[in-house]
Parts: structure tokens; C-alpha cells; sequence
């Protein structure tokens, strides 16, 4: 995602989650929930060198192991809490307080012929950077980046102001969080929507409460000029950054601010910015019924492999149905109510491996076990054993609200829900009432810009036909807005493409590395 209450209006899922996914595959070990371990240290001022110090215990925690051959390092910086107009600290709110950004870089011991750093970015928003360095320096084995890559790069993770180990945002009480991904995806009476107003209503009154005029600092602006700290923080004159999902907003954001600080930029899963809430979430919605079609066309041509063919649509719809009126209970006492059915189709179609974990979740749970249901669900909600949840949604919220100007009303969003039905009936609902989240939100807004990256280098914005989450039709729009932009295609499914595919990973390897820019026009077979 929003994620949380607002559903999965602008679903900017964290890399982070699928590359655990891959490491998983791959046969290592990981928690349910990976414990945050702190980036320690005194934070150094905007444009003072950080200390690096060693920070092996990061990677240990996350995944159990570093990485062969690979040292991590890890600093703090401090940002201004509001940057103001024109890049310097400016007046009101947060005008003369600061953040601390928390950094980790992950440097090969087989380093050669070293380009400079490879700054991270995994979406969300919410996502930790830190924890997708890690993740990423791990190798094409498990899900991570070439030794092309990292065989020149150091791999460069920061969590963004609100996130994690920066600075976190934290007021969302897990009761609450639990609630909204329990709450029905499509609630039809009057008085089931007005209690989902309601509950985001005591979410919005809450985060209002804690920080108050604070809260629209944690906008998208905000934290793409934190990255011209990182960069100089890293001693790179010019930024060489890969983003993901979100991760694309926030990169297009910083090229539009700093067009002469860019060295090159890989955009992967693209964001239009120019959409607003209403249509973002439409755009969404149809993304995610188009990757479920495929889905079920999928289960029809492969009856043994999946347990609810020939008809997965039915299948899922009958299970949304019955948990409607007699939620299965699990082993932790939780009721698999419709929302938690909900949630685990979403988190099944952001990969095509994902496909048959829904299938049988979903064949297993008409036999009276929701077990599976509840694991893709807490995956996707950072949800632990203990029913505790990371910062992940309550940064999203934060973030996602600051940046958004648009607050359809109440009724508006009815009509919607209605009107989307007709058209995504699996997702359109909750892509609608999910808009509630930023309506009933308190505090300020402030825009990201939404113009050209003049004085910028070619871009490399990256889409895939199949991308649920941000759907294929975004990726032309974000180029051509960027003015700058290069388009590369993957004729895939699941969200991203780099660096799954050969063709794929040629291609942007070529590109961070040479400066090499794809042909127009390319497009990357899905296998």
C-alpha cells in the first residue's frame, strides 16, 4: 500500500517481504516477524562525514547469518525535521528540531574497480532500507542482487524519516491494526461502513493526538531531500539509486529536486504521480482483478497443482462468503473473518510463486483449517506470533496522507464502493471505502512536486504487464512526466521485475554499471 485502514489504496509493498519470501525458497531460516535490530551510534549533522561502525548483528538477526563475503557498516545522520522552501530548514513545525536517519551499507570483501554506493529504496511506504540492503546483498541465490552488482557497489539501506530505526512514527495500538485487516473488504450495510468510519476515525484521532502539527513532515518531499544527506553521507557526489514500488515516488521526487545530483536511477514498479487518490485507487483495483484473472486462469490450466480448480474465483468468493457468517478459528484464537481472508490473496499475487500457496490456503481452509490464511496475512501485515505489529502502517498512513491532497468525502466514497464493485468485485470495494483512511486523517498535507527531472540523466523506469500493486499502465506515465524517462518492459507477473529475469537484469546491470542505456522499446519475455 493506503495499507492499514486505508486498504491498499497506493499499495507500495516493501521489497524486504519478498526477498525474505525468496530466502525462504532458497532453504535458510527467517522469524515469522524479523526483530528491528538498532543502527547504534551518535548521529552526525546534515553535511557532517558519518562514523561507520561495524554492524554485523543486523544481518545476523534479520536472517539468522551475514553473507558470505560481505561487511556491514553502519551510521546515523541527522536531518532537519522540516526542510522548509528551497532546501534549506525553513519556519514553523519542526523548523529547528531534527530526524536521525538510520543507514547501513553492505560492502563486498570482492570489491573491484568500486563505482561508488548503490542507495536502496524498497516502497511500502513504510518499508525498511536497512533491512533490504541486507536482504539484497545476499545474491542471486536467494532473491538478492548479481555479484555484478555488488562486485562494484556497496549497497546502501536507510529507512526513511518515520521508519523503523529513523525516528519511528508509532501510534497505531495493534488492536486497532488488527481490526482493520479483520474488518469485511466490502462492508455493504450502513452501519458496517459507519463502523469501519469509526475505526479509522479513532486511528486518525490517535496519530493526531501523539503529533499533531508534526504530522505532515513525514511527507514524500520531505524525505527525498533526507536523501541528498545520505548521498553525501555515503561521499558520492552524484546518487546512484535503485527504488522499488514506492520506492519510484521517492526517487522521481529527488530527481525533480536535485536533477544535476543524479548519476543514473532505476525505477521499478512504477507510481504515476499525477494520480490522484480516487484514480489511483481505481487504477489499483483494476490491477489487482486483472492479476487475479491470471491467477485463475493459471489454477484452470494447472488442476494439480491447484486444490480449488477449476473455478479459483468461485472458490474465493465462497470463502469470503462463508466467513462472513462463520469464521473459522485458528490456533491463536482469532477468527479468519473476511478481512484476513482478504489479505492473504493480496499478499499471495505480489509473486506468480504465490499462486499455489493461495490455492491451498484457501482449499484448506474450506476444510477447517486457516492456518495458511493466517501466515500469507501476517506476512503481508508484519504481524508477529505475539499478534504484534512492526511502525510498517503507521509510517504508510503518515507518509501516504501527508503526500495526498485529495479527501473525497464519506458519501462519495459509498458511491464508489458501489460503482467499483460492478467493475473489480474481488477488490474494487475495499480499493473504495480503503480511501477513508486519508479522508478522516488529521493534520496538514504536503504535495510532492509532480514536473519534469530537467538536467537530469536518462532514467530507467521499469514495469511489469502483470504488476498487481502498480499496475503496467503507470510505468509510461512516470517516464514521460520525468521527461528523462527510459522505459524497460517485463512480461511478468508479480510486482517488480529486477532482477528476476536475465533480459531484465542484463539490462539495468548494464545501465548502473556502463551507463548503458536500453533500446526503446525493449521488452523482457516473462521467461
Amino acid at each position: 500500500m493506503t495499507r492499514t485502514s486505508a486498504r491498499i489504496r497506493r499499495f507500495r509493498l516493501t521489497l524486504a517481504g519478498l526477498a525474505a519470501a525468496a530466502l525462504l525458497a532458497a532453504g535458510c531460516t527467517l522469524p515469522a516477524f524479523a526483530p528491528r535490530t538498532d543502527v547504534e551510534g551518535e548521529a552526525a549533522a546534515p553535511g557532517a562525514t558519518p562514523t561507520w561502525r561495524p554492524c554485523p548483528e543486523v544481518a545476523e538477526e534479520l536472517v539468522g547469518r551475514s553473507a558470505p563475503n560481505m561487511r556491514y557498516e553502519c551510521a546515523r545522520v541527522k536531518v532537519p525535521r522540516n526542510w522548509g522552501m528551497g532546501g534549506a530548514a525553513g519556519t514553523g513545525p519542526g523548523a529547528r528540531q531534527t530526524f536521525e536517519i538510520a543507514l547501513l551499507r553492505a560492502r563486498s570483501t570482492k570489491q573491484r574497480e568500486r563505482i561508488g554506493s548503490l542507495v536502496v529504496n524498497p516502497g511500502g511506504p513504510g518499508g525498511s532500507g536497512v533491512d533490504t540492503a541486507v536482504y539484497l546483498s545476499y545474491g542471486p541465490a536467494f532473491g538478492g542482487l548479481p555479484a555484478s552488482i555488488t562486485d562494484r557497489f556497496d549497497i546502501v539501506g536507510f529507512d526513511p524519516r518515520g521508519v523503523s530505526r529513523s525516528s519511528p512514527v508509532e501510534c497505531i495500538p495493534d488492536a486497532d491494526l488488527d481490526a482493520s485487516f479483520g474488518y469485511d473488504p466490502d462492508p455493504r450495510s450502513q452501519e458496517s461502513f459507519d463502523g469501519f468510519v469509526a475505526l479509522n476515525q479513532r486511528i486518525g484521532r490517535g496519530c493526531g493526538d501523539r503529533y499533531g502539527d508534526q504530522l505532515p513532515l513525514y511527507g514524500t518531499e520531505q524525505a527525498a531531500r533526507d536523501m541528498d544527506v545520505v548521498r553525501a553521507a555515503v561521499g558520492d557526489d552524484k546518487l546512484t539509486y535503485l527504488g522499488y514500488s514506492y520506492g519510484t515516488l521517492l526517487g522521481a521526487t529527488y530527481a525533480q529536486l536535485y536533477p544535476q545530483h543524479v548519476r543514473a536511477m532505476v525505477l521499478d514498479g512504477a507510481i504515476d504521480p499525477k494520480q490522484g487518490l480516487v484514480a489511483g485507487s481505481e487504477s489499483q483495483a483494476k490491477g489487482f482483478e486483472r492479476a487475479f484473472d491470471n491467477f485463475t486462469r493459471w489454477c484452470a490450466a494447472n488442476a494439480g497443482r491447484c486444490p480449488i480448480a477449476p473455478d479459483a474465483r468461485a472458490a474465493v468468493t465462497s470463502a469470503i462468503d462463508k466467513a462472513r457468517v462463520s469464521p473459522v478459528r485458528g490456533d491463536d484464537g482469532r477468527e479468519a473473518t473476511p478481512g484476513w481472508v482478504f489479505y492473504a490473496i493480496i499478499s499471495s499475487l505480489y509473486t506468480e510463486q504465490g499462486w499455489q500457496e493461495l490455492a491451498r490456503a484457501i482449499d484448506e481452509l474450506a476444510g477447517g483449517d486457516p492456518t495458511d490464511v493466517f501466515r500469507l496475512a501476517d506476512a503481508y501485515a508484519d504481524r508477529d506470533s505475539d499478534g504484534h505489529y512492526s511502525n510498517l502502517f503507521d509510517a504508510n498512513l503518515a507518509v501516504n496522507c501527508a503526500d495526498e491532497e485529495e479527501k473525497p468525502t464519506r458519501e462519495r466514497i459509498r458511491q464508489f464502493q458501489s460503482q467499483w464493485r460492478a467493475k473489480y468485485p474481488l477488490f474494487g470495494p475495499s480499493l473504495a471505502v480503503g480511501m477513508l483512511s486519508c479522508t478522516e486523517w488529521p493534520g496538514g498535507r504536503d504535495p510532492y512536486p509532480t514536473g519534469r527531472a530537467d538536467g537530469a540523466p536518462p532514467i530507467l523506469v521499469v514495469g511489469t504487464t502483470g504488476d498487481p500493486a502498480t499496475p503496467y499502465e503507470q510505468t509510461g506515465k512516470l517516464a514521460e512526466m520525468l521527461g528523462v524517462g527510459r522505459v524497460l518492459t517485463w512480461e511478468g507477473e508479480g510486482h517488480t521485475a529486477y532482477p528476476q529475469t536475465s533480459c531484465i537484469t542484463e539490462a539495468v546491470d548494464a545501465y548502473l554499471i556502463d551507463l548503458t542505456v536500453p533500446r526503446e522499446g525493449l521488452r523482457c519475455p516473462a521467461r
